[in-house]
């Protein structure tokens, strides 16, 4: 599901896909819904492609979003309750036990939640797509290269 959400650097926020066009990319924003071009020269990421560092295999981001949303029972996280980067981590710990609290920054964590947080207010529940669909996605992209 979240494959189509992208992540543009410089730019605040997550856009969906919308289509593409020649060396370019049309993006709407989840939160208010506007349409733009994002071009070859801009860092665009898909959320489908980012991972959480662990002491072991690196997390999916989709799995992080889910065991988020457990933890927080679908509920938005409250950003401004976290007032120290040790009460983040702690949190995220909580989420998270076994990530890699040298690679992962704080920063990290608050994008994260932030991220979290812009995809609910947009409505976006499902982080992880069914199997079927996954498969389907992943064999559109083998053809693709």
């Amino acid at each position: 599901m979240i494959r189509t959400i992208l992540s543009i650097a410089g730019k605040p926020g997550l856009y969906r896909l919308v289509n593409q066009g020649r060396n370019m990319l049309i993006v709407e924003s989840l939160a208010d819904g506007k349409r733009t071009p994002a071009y070859a020269r801009d860092k665009v990421m898909s959320l489908g492609d980012i991972a959480m560092y662990t002491y072991g295999d690196d997390i999916p981001l989709a799995d992080v979003l889910e065991l988020v949303k457990a933890h927080t029972s679908g509920q938005p996280v409250d950003l401004k309750a976290v007032k120290s980067e040790d009460q983040l981590r702690d949190l995220f710990g909580e989420i998270l036990k076994d990530f890699d609290r040298e690679r992962v920054h704080a920063s990290d964590i608050r994008k994260l939640f932030q991220w979290y947080n812009l995809l609910l207010k947009a409505g976006i529940t499902e982080f992880k797509a069914p199997k079927e669909e996954e498969k389907a996605a992943e064999a559109a992209e083998e053809t693709a290269e």
